[in-house]
């Protein structure tokens, strides 16, 4: 990724970007590290968006529920993600655990909205 710092353009090898829409459709582009071992529901929050998290990314609630947009290959869901969102509202194929989408190089240019809430 290139990233413009003090008038010129630099190679960032650690970092991705993923958009996230919000609820009212606003698109939020994000830069984010691959080497601290985040996910993307931590990036939401350290990046003061709208999306609650109560479990701390145990896939344990349903709280960062997102419907991922793009075509990226994620990893299968855990079964504990899968009845998570058994019981979540709102949930569509594409929908997600965005605490379990684990920030990496493969999911980089990922785009993903946040799920509405009940």
């Amino acid at each position: 990724m290139l990233r413009f710092f003090y008038e010129h353009w630099i190679m960032i090898d650690n970092e991705i970007q993923l958009t996230v829409i919000d609820r009212d459709d606003k698109e939020h582009v994000i830069n984010a590290p691959t080497d601290m071992n985040l996910n993307i529901m931590e990036i939401c929050k350290a990046s003061d968006l709208p999306i609650e998290g109560t479990c701390g990314g145990m896939a344990l609630c349903a709280s960062c529920h997102v419907y991922v947009l793009s075509d990226h290959e994620l990893q299968q869901p855990s079964e504990d993600e899968e009845d998570m969102l058994d019981q979540a509202f709102f949930v569509e194929p594409n929908s997600r655990l965005c605490c379990q989408i684990r920030i990496q190089d493969q999911i980089d240019g990922i785009k993903v909205k946040l799920a509405p809430v009940s």
